[in-house]
């Protein structure tokens, strides 16, 4: 394996193993062992647990950034069919794990927040991104009237961020699609989403 790849497996097992067991119970041997990487390797890589964790929440900020951009971003798409499809990629996602993840973001700002200022502001950082791209979409849905008019785009951007996050983390908790169909169906109707 080049080296490279080295990192960025240890970046990959080691983020699937976080997202089930959190940061602080996931152990660097067993990240190791899963990884079948020698320990050695890991601090070539990494200078620490934090550091590695640091790169794992980079890593993921880069794949759900390019998800937002082909949901939220997709031009081709009117701006409710994209935030619609931005909803639906996160059910799917959580269908496809059996409901044992949810969003790693989402779970280390709950876990690691009070623990480290560094990972706070970083993680803090990431979502007020993601808030910036679903109001950016919900004015571009305003602007073609698919949206009511009144409707405050940054205000919804993180309300819809924040009750996303809340209904993930329900979803997980009861094992059900439930909570997600149920906040989008509330969030459309909220606005006052219509097809065009």
């Amino acid at each position: 394996m080049k080296k490279n790849d080295t990192r960025q497996h240890i970046i990959t097992i080691g983020a699937d193993l976080i997202s089930i067991h959190g940061f602080g119970s996931t152990g660097l041997n067993k990240i190791l062992s899963e990884a079948q990487v020698p320990k050695g390797s890991f601090y070539h890589y990494f200078k620490s647990k934090n550091d590695f964790g640091l790169a794992v929440i980079e890593t993921y900020a880069e794949e759900y950034e390019a998800r937002m951009n082909e949901t939220l971003g997709n031009e081709s798409l009117q701006p409710v069919d994209r935030l619609r499809s931005y909803l639906r990629c996160s059910v799917e996602d959580m269908k496809s794990c059996d409901f044992s993840k949810g969003c790693l973001i989402g779970n280390l700002g709950q876990e690691l927040a009070s623990q480290s200022p560094l990972f706070r502001e970083r993680l803090d950082d990431i979502f007020s991104d993601w808030e910036l791209r679903i109001a950016h979409c919900l004015k571009a849905a305003q602007e073609t009237q698919q949206i009511k008019p009144d409707v405050d785009t940054e205000q919804m951007g993180a309300f819809i961020l924040s009750g996303w996050q809340g209904a993930l983390l329900r979803a997980k908790v009861q094992r059900s699609m439930l909570p997600l169909l149920r906040f989008e169906n509330m969030i459309l109707k909220q606005l006052g989403a219509v097809d065009q």
